[in-house]
């Protein structure tokens, strides 16, 4: 089954790396149901602005469906930060990511669309384990300090700004967050779905994609 996903960052960003390597994850945990996902994203957007994903994502998840022959399509993107004068919305967002399908006759029954309420990384400082090794990789032969547990990780405010300050404990005050070569290696080290499915985004993402609750 090919899964289309379409994302607010840029090519081969740190956003899709991590998707990708999740999805695999969920096609390795259950190869008992033969899931068989394969994995295809276009990003349209960028981290400062997400009307360009609004605008643009209409003729990508026609694109996707018609062309590349995709099953079904979740269109990502966070709530938060926001870069506009007013408060986000997710319900606004939501309309106008439905207007520019609907005027693309897209069909809505094979679109879903998945909010993080802050950033991705959210996903990432739900599974403190996944954090805690990727850093040891780094501090050898070192140890580790304590990595704060997070039961609520859609609630964390700023979650890209917490993981620098967990950097900059672990490795100097120097050493920040790197999204771009970090996201995907704290991933890398996520063993299971016992402790990110305590986010409610990935939650949603992992059902659009297999179609299992976790």
């Amino acid at each position: 089954m090919k899964i289309g996903c379409i994302f607010e960052c840029g090519k081969d960003g740190p956003d899709i790396q991590v998707c990708r390597y999740l999805v695999d994850k969920l096609n390795s945990v259950y190869n008992n149901l033969n899931l068989n996902i394969e994995f295809k994203s276009i990003s349209i957007g960028n981290k400062t602005n997400k009307d360009i994903l609004f605008e643009n994502c209409g003729p990508a998840a026609k694109k996707m469906l018609e062309i590349d022959r995709c099953e079904k399509v979740i269109i990502l993107w966070d709530l938060y930060p926001n870069h506009k004068e007013e408060k986000p919305c997710r319900r606004q967002d939501r309309e106008k990511i439905l207007d520019k399908l609907n005027a693309q006759g897209v069909d809505l029954n094979r679109v879903s669309l998945v909010c993080i309420c802050q950033e991705f990384e959210a996903w990432l400082l739900a599974d403190h384990r996944a954090v805690e090794n990727m850093i040891a990789e780094l501090k050898h032969p070192h140890s580790v300090g304590k990595i704060p547990k997070c039961k609520k990780p859609d609630s964390v405010n700023k979650p890209k700004t917490r993981l620098t300050k967990i950097f900059n404990q672990e490795l100097g005050k120097h050493r920040r967050y790197i999204d771009y070569q970090d996201a995907i290696k704290i991933a890398q080290n996520i063993t299971d779905f016992n402790k990110i499915k305590n986010s409610e985004s990935f939650r949603r993402f992992a059902l659009k994609v297999t179609g299992i609750t976790l």
